[in-house]
């Protein structure tokens, strides 16, 4: 997984969204946009966050200790489910 961050101000959300849109690299989801807003001033300050995933794949394990040690270096675990 490999992220981008990104600082925008704007006047309100529906700003602050644009420009996250227009900033957004290909191949990456905005994953988090914390907003702030800027003491004394009507303004709104956030931290965009992108992420790429390249791709999802299956792993099974015995159990999660095992599935967690069989997670490659910069992935992410995203789901986790039992067979049983």
């Amino acid at each position: 997984m490999e992220t981008q961050s990104f600082d925008v101000e704007g006047t309100d959300l529906a700003d602050i969204q644009a420009q996250l849109a227009a900033l957004r690299p290909d191949g990456f989801d905005l994953v988090s946009s914390p907003v702030k807003m800027v003491k004394g001033a009507a303004v709104l300050t956030a931290v965009g966050t992108f992420a790429r995933r390249d791709q999802v794949t299956e792993i099974e394990a015995d159990d999660i200790d095992a599935l967690r040690a069989k997670v490659p270096e910069g992935w992410q675990l995203l789901s986790v489910r039992s067979t049983d």
